[in-house]
């Protein structure tokens, strides 16, 4: 390496590392592993474990922070102002540039929580329309006071929902020079409101919780109906050269990300369907289901019956044209 080369390097690595010296942390610090890794020429992103919703400080979700040339994009903002912080330090570590915007994909608590760190550095929050709905329920004020005892201190009483500064219900283009960003709004899939986002010209998409990569998806209160729909779609989508999923590892081949995700919910609504028609119970058909296609997969255990219960009520509803 010359001289000069090796100064300019040695004076990227000085500017930021005095960026996360500076930083002024507001909240109890984490201290989880957490690494931002490359994915293309502007992606980065950071995966978190599977878990639970409180395993590992909360951070059980996936990150993606965009490079562009006016400043930074983050997708999604981590489970805690703890984490969102540390998310930070890590971003300052590569780049200095303002964090401009914070892009949620869906209104979920391991997504949000985040948010309060980016806002007050200046960040604008744009989210699928319909997270009202959730941020005005009650639903959301108990697992916020759920959260504030599960994951004290990182999640506590300074902890607050974060209102989006801006909505979409349709596509939305951003250009940032030499980046451009897609985001498509899917409605009711996963959450009652949905986004991805896609970043050209890397050619990244991001699918928030929509696509689970390897490993059991969580269902919750999804429209596992709708969210299939909206999965079969996503298979015709070509060019994606990654894919960064709400939860799980960086898929190099989309379409088998995708198929995953998608066959778990067909198997799910197949299975327990054909048991709502014979009026069986839940207990007696869901121990008739051989389960052994999904059963190695990473949150298995802690997941699936769960799962199969809201699909079978949804299945209910649905055989009686709720």
């Amino acid at each position: 390496m010359s001289t000069i080369p090796r100064i300019l390097l040695t004076a990227c690595l000085l500017l930021a590392q005095t960026a996360v010296q500076a930083l002024e942390y507001r909240y109890p610090r984490s201290s989880v592993d957490m690494q931002l890794r490359q994915v293309s020429p502007h992606v980065w992103f950071v995966q978190g474990t599977t878990g639970v919703a409180t395993d590992n400080q909360g951070f059980i979700s996936n990150t993606t922070v965009i490079i562009g040339d006016q400043g930074i994009t983050v997708v999604d903002a981590l489970g805690s102002p703890s984490l969102a912080e540390q998310l930070i330090a890590e971003i300052r570590r590569i780049s200095d540039k303002p964090i401009v915007r914070v892009i949620t994909t869906h209104y979920h608590a391991d997504h949000i929580y985040g948010l309060q760190a980016f806002k007050e550095r200046g960040a604008r929050v744009i989210a699928p329309r319909g997270v009202d709905d959730y941020l005005d329920s009650p639903q959301a004020a108990e697992r916020l006071e759920e959260r504030r005892f599960s994951l004290d201190p990182w999640v506590n009483e300074q902890t607050r929902l974060v209102y989006p500064d801006e909505q979409i219900d349709g596509r939305k283009q951003i250009d940032d020079g030499t980046v451009k960003l897609t985001l498509d709004y899917l409605g009711k899939a996963h959450s009652d409101a949905d986004l991805t986002v896609f970043v050209e010209p890397d050619r990244v998409f991001i699918s928030g919780d929509v696509i689970f990569e390897g490993r059991v998806p969580f269902v919750g209160d999804s429209d596992s109906r709708v969210w299939l729909e909206t999965l079969r779609r996503m298979a015709d989508r070509k060019g994606v050269k990654a894919l960064i999923p709400g939860h799980g590892g960086l898929a190099r081949d989309p379409q088998q990300a995708i198929a995953l995700t998608r066959d778990y919910l067909a198997f799910l609504r197949n299975q327990l369907g054909a048991g709502v028609e014979e009026m069986m119970g839940f207990d007696e058909l869901y121990s008739s289901i051989d389960w052994s296609r999904f059963a190695a997969l990473p949150a298995f255990e802690d997941a699936n019956r769960i799962n199969a219960y809201q699909v079978f009520l949804a299945l209910e509803r649905e055989s009686l044209g709720e």
